[in-house]
């Protein structure tokens, strides 16, 4: 089996909510499947990365658990600045990875911890 495209679900409780974190906060392109389930894809990158959330943790901690969706930005900076303006929880702050990268964890409406990054 070779896969050719991951497209990340989200199932949630508040569609109007979650529709406005990730298409106007998050720029991507929101479509609804049926009611309560969000299907999301990007112009820009039609693939996602997708891991899983770990279920042992009582607290979300990027040392021991995974977000359920990288999304890479132009500048990470002026996000993490939209998501502590719209009051979007950040469970991690924005660093610099010694690997090139900038990132900053977010969690969605619906409880999906975000890695929201870009490269330096």
């Amino acid at each position: 089996m070779t896969i050719r495209r991951i497209m990340p679900n989200v199932v949630t409780q508040d569609i109007e909510e979650s529709r406005s974190f990730y298409s106007d906060f998050l720029g991507m392109d929101v479509r609804m499947d049926e009611p309560g389930f969000l299907m999301l894809a990007s112009s820009g990158n039609p693939t996602a990365q997708m891991t899983l959330v770990s279920p042992a943790a009582d607290s979300w901690d990027p040392h021991t658990s995974r977000s359920a969706l990288a999304v890479e930005v132009e500048d990470v900076d002026a996000a993490y600045a939209a998501a502590e303006r719209q009051g979007y929880p950040v469970v991690y702050p924005l660093t610099s990875e010694p690997w090139g990268i900038r990132r900053f964890f977010v969690q969605a409406p619906d409880g999906s911890v975000i890695n929201v990054h870009s490269h330096v």
